[in-house]
């Protein structure tokens, strides 16, 4: 029956046309899974390379993602390896700051100093300074004396020859006042007169000093400030490539750990594909030790027939289903009301052909063949499905009991059902004239239906086959 054909049951016809649309579905399934009488299972060519297939393209997008992993882990360690060299730098000039703030520092307390030397030097200016000026002025009543007479000298000078007795001893007393007085005094004064004018220019200096100590001082706290603001500036840059480093080792270890979980994903991949093919292999050796030990046994099958009966003990078919053309009888006694290829009523051709029998006539297997099916499908009655080899299968459907079981041996004319005493239920799409139970037949080669009548001895001497399968 073809999986691709739509075809109705005529009523009271199991398994005939479109009633067979979803069974042929089925049947087919059951063909590709029951198609070794062994009831092996391994995977045929096409599954195993499309398994393979699919693991392969996981393996090679997995070695495109481990590819991206290893490019980004390389990126990285460069960045990981920059960040570390950052990192040194600001140390480094981390170092070079506190080197620079302590200069600072230290200049900063030897201007302090230089200001307080020059404070002190100051003071001690201002007391000496202080003493002279008290000097001066214990001294004063003499020293007005002193230019008293000076002045009147100056006014009224006396003559050089000529003088009185008054006159002249009024000079000379002047004379030796100002005799005794004045050295001294001339003395003090320019001693006076040098303190003054060093005093002077002290404190000319000491403000000098003074103005080069303020304007350094200012330098000196906005380098201080500076270099203060740096410093933490460095200190922020730091603590940020620390966290950066962090990061970066964080995704470094993460991208290690994929990697190697990509590396075991790969290798777990390879091994399944080597597996899976090893198993293929194993399996496609196995079906052809099969088809070499069934082909022995066919040909021991032929050879034996060739020079006796075939042995009713055999476990294979006694002779190849391609060389049975014309010599099988038909599984059932009855008539066959519908051919191969006929018109089911709704437009379709027939997969089989169906034969209207007797009440609980006994159904026999036409050839030799393994079980590969057998029981109920939904209201159609109980289907049997035989491996005859070569590929080729035989459908029976429509019985009501079943006398074999699924993986049995069955040999030609061996009882396989009976059928039921009228026909099992279905599409009414045609109108048959009898209610006798009906067979439904049909031959498959590869999974293609094929006309059985180029099978049946009946036909081959009427001469109706319709194809020459």
């Amino acid at each position: 029956m073809s999986s691709v054909q739509s075809s109705r049951i005529p009523a009271g016809v199991p398994l005939a046309s479109a009633a067979l649309f979803g069974f042929r579905a089925v049947l087919v399934a059951l063909l590709l899974a029951l198609s070794f009488p062994s009831g092996a299972t391994e995977l045929d060519d096409d599954e195993t390379s499309a398994v393979t297939g699919d693991l392969e393209q996981q393996k090679q997008a997995s070695n495109l993602e481990l590819m991206t992993v290893a490019e980004q882990a390389a990126a990285a360690t460069r960045a990981l390896t920059a960040l570390q060299q950052d990192i040194a730098a600001l140390r480094s000039d981390q170092q070079a700051l506190d080197q620079k703030i302590a200069a600072t520092a230290a200049r900063r307390a030897d201007l302090d100093q230089r200001i307080a030397s020059g404070e002190q030097a100051m003071a001690d200016l201002s007391e000496r300074h202080d003493a002279v000026r008290l000097s001066l002025i214990s001294r004063r009543g003499v020293l007005a004396e002193v230019l008293a007479a000076l002045q009147r000298i100056g006014r009224d000078p006396p003559p050089a020859l000529l003088v009185s007795p008054e006159d002249a001893l009024s000079s000379v007393r002047s004379a030796i006042l100002l005799g005794a007085v004045v050295p001294e005094i001339r003395a003090e004064t320019e001693a006076l007169a040098n303190d003054l004018k060093e005093l002077a220019s002290l404190r000319e200096a000491i403000a000098v000093e003074r103005s080069a100590l303020a304007k350094a001082l200012a330098d000196n706290d906005a380098e201080e400030q500076r270099l203060s603001n740096l410093a933490a500036e460095k200190v922020a840059l730091h603590a940020e490539s620390e966290r950066r480093l962090e990061r970066e080792q964080q995704r470094a270890q993460a991208l290690t750990e994929r990697s190697a979980e990509l590396e075991s994903v790969i290798a777990s991949l390879a091994g399944e594909i080597e597996t899976i093919r090893q198993a293929a292999e194993a399996a496609r050796k196995a079906e052809e030790d099969r088809q070499r030990r069934l082909a022995e046994q066919l040909e021991r099958a032929r050879a034996y027939a060739a020079v006796a009966l075939p042995d009713k003990n055999r476990i294979a078919p006694a002779y190849a289903f391609s060389k049975l053309l014309g010599v099988l009888d038909r599984p059932v006694a009855g008539d066959t009301i519908r051919y191969f290829g006929a018109d089911d009523g709704a437009g379709h051709p027939l997969s089989g052909e169906i034969m209207a029998t007797g009440k609980g006539a006994t159904v026999l297997a036409p050839v030799d063949g393994w079980v590969v099916y057998a029981g109920p499908f939904r209201s159609y009655g109980q289907v049997v499905i035989l491996d005859t080899g070569e590929k080729h299968h035989v459908v029976l459907a429509g019985m009501e009991k079943l006398r074999v079981s699924t993986g049995r041996f069955v040999l030609s004319g061996e009882p396989v059902a009976t059928m039921g005493q009228t026909r099992f239920a279905g599409a009414s799409a045609l109108t048959l004239a009898s209610e006798r139970p009906t067979l439904y037949i049909e031959f498959r080669k590869d999974g293609q239906p094929v006309d059985p009548r180029a099978w049946w001895k009946d036909e081959m001497s009427s001469g109706k086959v319709s194809n020459d399968t």
